[in-house]
């Protein structure tokens, strides 16, 4: 069935041009030129989605768009409504998000800006919200989505799996937050995987590496010559990505300039390679993650709030492990599994008891550090059931060991002193490998540089 979509906007030539484009796109267009008109549509029909024009009347302030925002949510607070305003303005259509606005687009548009954010805006209402007392199914989830390599049961994890799969096929940009360790970039992978643009690529960029000086150059791309150690052109992340997804992994540290260069892109669809003024055009659907309150760095001035709109049309919060203990037993089980085949012991088991004190554990560090203590464990032992007693074993033999770095104390540690306790640990355990440590820690091999210089690490 062809969904109806309402225009409003007091410029007749705009509304003329979007009902032909949305037309053609094969939706029911309508329009009004005022609000009180829209209003008086709005109580006689049912329409499925609104473009909203925030400045009425050739006033600039845009209060007369708000104020019919703000009607238009309280005749009907399902109705996805997608704001149209000038680049000058965003912070009018910031105020349009937080009174219940979908999404808003910049002037001046393309035709496909437009009919992207119609789609993703209808998808999602479609993707309506699960209910709280639904009993979800693993075995149900699994039967229509890709969850492979994704462990667990427990219900607040299988709300967030069931919300994947209904927004995985929008091209809605998503937010991941939750702990360190908790899992972010596994759920990244599985949004991807389960999305129409599953045969394009997913590039993973951790910005956390990547300093404002070498932001332009690693995500727009540079050509030959454009400045001094420029030998050769090179692609950028954006551009590796294009019809796929990119995943923007410690969105959190980005510096405030480097923000900038990045809602541009997010917004318009456009970037330009350094050392060129060419301007290019880019299809990618958009994930990022941080473990930091961006609401907070909002407040304080540190993040845009601009920005923070854009990248959050869905916001998914992972818990802590301590917040899902029953999965401890499934968790660590797979990572037997998987540990048991790099390293040839196939008859890998663990006990009970086992089982009931690492589920009795607090681990801070989350799924990472539960993942890494059974490895441990697994190398300092040749016991094939692993017992209370192997694990206590892997806990003292930690480098630099005192009491406090316990298992059951680490979460009274300062976070900087629990970071630079792993990478230690880390250093330690796979001799040195810069490549295997950053994996282990989720890091790229800029960022893991960094915090060497950061706690004076020396290698």
């Amino acid at each position: 069935m062809q969904k109806k979509i309402l225009i409003i906007d007091d410029n007749n030539a705009v509304n003329t041009s979007l009902e032909l484009l949305l037309k053609q796109a094969g939706y029911f267009p309508a329009s009004a030129t005022t609000p009180k008109k829209a209003l008086n549509m709005l109580g006689s029909e049912d329409f499925d989605l609104i473009l909203q024009d925030m400045n009425f009347s050739r006033s600039t302030t845009g209060e007369e768009g708000i104020q019919l925002l703000k009607d238009i949510k309280k005749s009907d607070p399902r109705i996805p409504v997608v704001l149209i305003t000038a680049w000058g303005s965003i912070s009018l259509a910031v105020r349009g998000i937080r009174e219940g606005a979908s999404d808003f687009i910049t002037k001046p548009w393309t035709n496909e800006q437009i009919l992207q954010s119609v789609r993703t805006a209808l998808g999602l209402a479609a993707a309506a919200p699960v209910q709280k007392d639904k009993v979800i199914s693993r075995k149900d989830l699994d039967s229509h989505s890709d969850f492979s390599g994704i462990i667990g049961n427990d219900p607040k994890f299988l709300q967030i799996l069931d919300i994947i799969s209904r927004i995985s096929r929008t091209d809605a940009s998503v937010l991941i937050t939750g702990e360190s360790g908790t899992g972010k970039e596994l759920i990244a992978e599985a949004i991807h995987k389960n999305s129409e643009r599953i045969e394009r690529p997913f590039i993973k960029v951790n910005l956390g590496g990547i300093s404002t000086s070498l932001f332009e150059s690693e995500m727009f791309g540079h050509v030959k010559g454009a400045f001094t150690d420029a030998k050769s052109s090179r692609k950028g992340r954006f551009e590796l990505a294009d019809g796929g997804t990119i995943f923007l992994d410690e969105i959190g540290d980005l510096e405030l300039d480097s923000q900038v260069k990045l809602l541009r892109v997010l917004q318009d669809r456009t970037y330009e390679v350094l050392g060129s003024s060419t301007t290019r055009k880019v299809d990618v659907r958009v994930i990022s993650a941080t473990n930091r309150n961006l609401n907070e760095m909002v407040e304080k001035g540190e993040f845009r709030e601009d920005l923070l709109y854009r990248l959050n049309l869905i916001a998914i919060h992972i818990p802590p492990l301590r917040e899902r203990i029953d999965d401890i037993p499934h968790l660590s089980k797979h990572f037997l599994s998987n540990i048991g085949k790099v390293y040839r012991r196939h008859e890998l088991g663990i006990n009970d008891l086992a089982l009931n004190w690492l589920m009795n554990q607090p681990f801070p560090g989350n799924i990472r550090q539960l993942r890494q203590l059974i490895e441990r464990t697994v190398l300092l032992t040749n016991n094939n059931t692993l017992e209370v007693e192997d694990f206590n074993l892997a806990v003292r033999m930690q480098p630099d060991q005192q009491d406090r770095d316990r298992i059951s104390d680490i979460e009274i540690m300062p976070l900087d002193e629990m970071e630079k306790s792993m990478i230690l640990r880390s250093l330690d355990h796979y001799n040195g490998n810069i490549s295997r440590i950053a994996e282990a820690l989720g890091l790229s091999r800029a960022a893991l540089y960094r915090r060497f210089e950061k706690f004076g690490i020396k290698l």
